[in-house]
């Protein structure tokens, strides 16, 4: 491996999946971690996001293929199509990547990229631009998260030079995308007008404006410590991740809430809030009455919803199907609409098969200690559930009486045989991000 270029961060240990465009950048990053013994034997892949906006698209791929192959790296081909929501091309084809990363990456896989200093530089210009604050300023990491997994950039302290030095010892061949040479994209027009006048005034131009973007990212980190521990005293211990307490909340300074908020969104893996509904979420949803339940939807369908006194968040999710039915017997664990699993604890099954059904509206239930029956709504809000988990819990039935609601109520008498002493009687699992919250 060449001494050359050495790595911004050590390598991981962890399988690699490189990203891999055929273009100089990503070509002398596979071919410096193929020649790396260790990081072979951690296992080593590749992946090509075939965007097809260009017509030489499958071309592009099937050289990406053979230089794979050569390299004796296995590679995986993603075909995407780049949909730009308003915001662009460019922003459409970073999405689009970025969907085909996580859609390809394996659990404890890492993504490694080839950003390098002057895309460092780019960066920075381009968040300056639009008004971004130290986090945004501190541009690329070394190492970051994607999703649930682990980015690393080992090369974004090298100047592009370096990499094409590189690139020339090892006579190595790469693919020009002519979109490069267009100018009509923001980043190209930083790469081909600013970036070279600024070197001729000042030659360290592109490595000073990384090195900034650096000493942002140290400020930050200290910001993000300090974020953290006010958003620790929001969520005592004991109390559930998936919402805050509105008062003190609202209480912290308009800049710290909406730190707090940023922190506490990257927890639960949720895109940013746009600026502009921070305060619509500040005059719109914190400042609303009690009783209301006013919230601000991004993304695709992530919600912030109030609900008497606390902010909860809500991924998206579709409307749950009130007609949804199931026979089960309670000898093997039962998949719900919501993507979790509902499983009887500690015993054989029930004596007969039941019925299991999601609310319709109007249901009753006796519990225990009564000898009438009680209106289900009025139960769940005592229970002070969030009304829009009520659509998805799952009713156990045997024919119309109405037996127990989730894990949250069981009807007077029901008790299924053969229940282990101490075990929760019925039990909800989450299997996934669709689960039903809380």
């Amino acid at each position: 491996m060449s001494t050359a270029l050495l790595p911004t961060a050590p390598a991981p240990g962890a399988p690699l999946l490189v990203g891999f465009s055929g273009g100089l950048d990503s070509t002398v990053l596979l071919h410096w971690l193929a020649a790396n013994p260790a990081i072979r034997a951690a296992g080593l892949q590749a992946v090509h996001v075939h965007h097809g906006l260009q017509d030489a698209a499958d071309a592009w791929a099937s050289h990406c293929q053979q230089v794979c192959t050569a390299l004796d790296v296995p590679l995986h081909i993603e075909r995407v199509q780049v949909i730009s929501h308003g915001q662009g091309p460019e922003a459409g084809a970073r999405d689009a990547r970025r969907a085909a990363f996580l859609h390809c990456l394996q659990a404890g896989q890492w993504l490694a990229l080839a950003h390098h200093q002057d895309d460092q530089a780019e960066t920075f210009l381009l968040r300056a631009l639009r008004g971004s604050g130290c986090d945004g300023l501190a541009a690329m990491q070394p190492v970051s998260q994607l999703g649930a997994h682990q980015l690393w950039r080992p090369l974004l302290a090298h100047p592009r030079s370096a990499l094409l030095a590189y690139a020339r010892q090892h006579r190595l061949h790469w693919i020009e995308d002519p979109s490069n040479a267009s100018d009509a994209f923001d980043r190209n027009f930083l790469r081909q007008q600013v970036l070279p006048l600024l070197a001729q005034r000042w030659p360290q131009a592109a490595a000073s404006l990384a090195l900034s973007a650096q000493r942002c990212s140290q400020d930050s980190g200290l910001l993000r410590q300090h974020d953290q521990q006010l958003l620790d005293q929001l969520q005592p211990t004991g109390h559930s991740a998936d919402h805050l307490p509105i008062p003190p909340l609202a209480a912290l300074p308009d800049a710290q809430r909406a730190r707090v908020l940023r922190r506490w969104l990257q927890q639960h893996l949720a895109p940013p809030l746009p600026g502009h509904l921070h305060r619509l979420l500040d005059t719109q949803v914190l400042g609303s009455e009690h009783d209301r339940q006013a919230s601000v939807s991004w993304a695709g369908g992530w919600q912030l919803r109030r609900w008497r006194e606390h902010l909860y968040l809500l991924p998206p999710q579709p409307r749950p199907d009130p007609h949804w039915q199931a026979h089960w017997d309670g000898r093997e664990p039962l998949a719900l609409p919501d993507g979790s699993l509902w499983q009887l604890s500690g015993s054989d099954g029930f004596a007969s098969t039941l019925q299991v059904s999601l609310r319709q509206g109007g249901e009753r239930l006796r519990l225990p200690g009564r000898d009438h029956h009680s209106a289900l709504k009025d139960c769940l809000q005592h229970l002070q559930l969030p009304p829009w988990q009520r659509g998805w819990l799952p009713l156990l039935w045997d024919g119309d009486e109405l037996l127990a609601v989730g894990q949250l109520l069981l009807a007077q008498g029901f008790a299924p045989p053969r229940v282990a002493a101490g075990a929760r009687l019925l039990q909800l699992r989450p299997t996934g991000p669709a689960a039903m919250p809380g």
